[in-house]
């Protein structure tokens, strides 16, 4: 739990500093509003932008339901779904990442990084090749494409869950520390890439290019009749989180004051872990793997706002579905064509990921220089 700063000059100015702990986090608060606005504004604007020319009035006016014409399906069979789907994604994607970093306490954790998204790949190529979710359509050409797509969402889901359990049992039974943790997620990665090559290997054509097209993080693939599914998953841990927000900022502090106040620390860190990844493990078995949205979002929000989770969880999902929204009208308007927007995350999460690992080493220096000054001192 973030304590109230206390001046040097002790009790007396102590109405001071609380004063300036309330007008920095109002000004906080602030920054979220604005950035919530800016949401929407970009969520219009995802409405607007295609080769297909719309007029405000009939985006207002096809939200809720098309009105029989090519402009209104448009606008809501293809651009509201797609845009719908970017914001829900992202914030589930972005508080799950903030969550992770939080309980494994490594700026590295993701659902990426954790191998959460390629235990999902590998259970979506074998629900296609072994379960019956791919169907060879016949004709002049045969096609191979995805009949069953709940099949290949359940099974996209038991398997990041099941890499998810091993991650818990590695917390809980082996004492795992948190950087172990990454590297367990890394070596999950790898085995379950390692299994998508094999099925790979083993698939005809057609089934290949199956298994390829749903590794690409694509908001096209969700249905409306879907969309519920991926809503509940994020909305349902998302308030289990942040009504937990205390005892995870608590947590923060180190496990000893977290006991001291009350957390039962094993409990929460597991409980939010677990509904981190249920969250993630459903928007990757509906849309596929979007890459580093986790990593993304809480690191840009941490910036903005501090770590505090009153204020963290709530700007890390407002961020993580703009970064994912411009992600998405990037990848549909920026080239002359369209390409997944797994792709366009990948293209900016990579040079991010590096750009973090070399500031928390820059840091740790600047840490241990100031530590050896004082000491000097």
């Amino acid at each position: 739990m973030d304590a109230v700063p206390m001046s040097r000059n002790g009790t007396g100015n102590r109405n001071q500093d609380i004063g300036r702990y309330l007008r920095a986090n109002r000004l906080k608060y602030v920054m979220i509003a604005v950035a919530l606005l800016a949401l929407a504004v970009l969520f219009i604007y995802s409405l607007y932008l295609g080769s297909t020319a719309v007029t405000l009035d009939q985006i207002f006016g096809n939200i809720f339901g098309d009105d029989g014409t090519w402009e209104g399906y448009v606008i809501h069979d293809i651009r509201l779904k797609r845009s719908v789907a970017a914001l829900i994604a992202g914030c589930g994607l972005g508080v799950a990442g903030a969550m992770m970093q939080c309980v494994l306490r490594n700026p590295l954790g993701s659902p990426y990084t954790l191998g959460l998204s390629n235990a999902a790949a590998f259970g979506a190529a074998l629900g296609i090749m072994v379960l019956g979710g791919g169907l060879v359509n016949g004709g002049a050409v045969a096609s191979y494409r995805i009949d069953e797509p709940y099949i290949v969402a359940i099974s996209a889901f038991a398997f990041s869950m099941l890499a998810t359990a091993v991650i818990v049992a590695a917390m809980k039974f082996f004492g795992a520390s948190p950087a172990t943790m990454v590297l367990a997620g890394m070596a999950i990665s790898s085995i379950f890439s390692a299994g998508i090559a094999f099925l790979q290997y083993q698939a005809n054509e057609m089934a290949l290019s199956a298994i390829v097209f749903w590794q690409f993080g694509d908001l096209e693939k969700i249905s409306w009749a879907q969309m519920p599914i991926i809503f509940w998953a994020v909305l349902i841990p998302l308030v289990y989180i942040y009504l937990n927000r205390w005892s995870l900022n608590a947590i923060d502090q180190g496990d000893e004051v977290a006991q001291s106040l009350g957390v039962r620390v094993g409990r929460t860190r597991v409980t939010v872990l677990v509904l981190s990844a249920v969250m993630t493990s459903v928007i990757v078995s509906f849309v596929g793997i979007i890459g580093f949205i986790g990593l993304l979002a809480p690191h840009v929000a941490r910036r903005l706002v501090g770590d505090d989770k009153n204020i963290l969880i709530p700007a890390s999902a407002v961020i993580g579905s703009m970064v994912l929204l411009i992600a998405m009208m990037v990848s549909q308007n920026a080239f002359g064509f369209v390409i997944p927007v797994g792709i366009i995350t990948s293209m900016i999460g990579g040079p991010m990921f590096l750009w973090i690992l070399f500031d928390s080493r820059t840091k740790k220096k600047k840490r241990i220089a100031e530590f050896v000054r004082r000491v000097r001192a």
